[in-house]
Formats: structure tokens, sequence, C-alpha cells
């Protein structure tokens, strides 16, 4: 990657992050409530709608909307983790079981082959 990408891609994020805040959407606020009385003053309806449309909501809203992102994906990673911690647990206890059924398998033939001995003992001594 070359400098000049690096460089942007760690200004993207700082930037990225600092919009993502709830003090951002504030500052944003206050930098929109600025042009509201001249929208208030001009009387016009679509002056008014164009103030809180264009200027109020897109200006505030990307914020917010940038921190409820935040707060979404880290609510998926958070299950994301419980749910790997989870199957990792369950991995464990499968793989338990699986040995338990292993050691059980040879104790079973362990004792086929001394019942296979006992019966050819028998078989002997009946001839």
């Amino acid at each position: 990657m070359s400098k000049i990408s690096t460089f942007n891609t760690k200004l993207a994020a700082k930037i990225t992050s600092g919009v993502a805040t709830m003090w951002c959407a504030y500052a944003f606020a206050g930098i929109a409530l600025i042009s509201l009385p001249s929208a208030l003053k001009s009387g016009s309806a679509i002056t008014i709608v164009g103030w809180v449309a264009q200027t109020f909501l897109q200006l505030v809203l990307l914020s917010i909307i940038m921190v409820g992102q935040n707060v979404a994906s880290s609510s998926v990673e958070q299950k994301i983790t419980e749910t790997h911690t989870a199957s990792l647990g369950e991995f464990e206890l499968a793989k338990e079981a699986r040995e338990l059924a292993r050691q059980e398998l040879m104790e079973l033939k362990d004792i086929a082959a001394d019942i296979h001995r006992v019966l050819r003992d028998i078989e002997g001594k009946s001839k």
C-alpha cells in the first residue's frame, strides 16, 4: 500500500470515528440551528421544510445513524463471540464424548475377546 493510500485510509478512519459520535451530532445540530432564524423569518414553508430536511436532518441524522450502526455492529459482534465460544464448548464436549466412546469400544472389544476365549475353552473341554 502506498504512503498516500495509507494516509487516506487513516484519515478516513479518523474522520469516520469522529463523525460517528453523539458529540458530533450535537455540534451539527448547533451549526444547523445557526441558520434556523433566517429560515423562520422568511415565512416560506418551502424554506422552512428545506431547512429541516436539508440542513438539520442531514447534518444531525448522519452522526446519529453512524452511532446506531456502531451500537448494532457491536451487538452483532458480541453475539458472534458468544456463538463462537459456545461452539468451541460444544466441540470440546464432542471430542470428550468421542474419546469416551473410543474407550468404551476398546473395553467392549476386550470383553468380546474374553467371551470368545471362554467359549473356545468351553468348546475345547466339551470335546
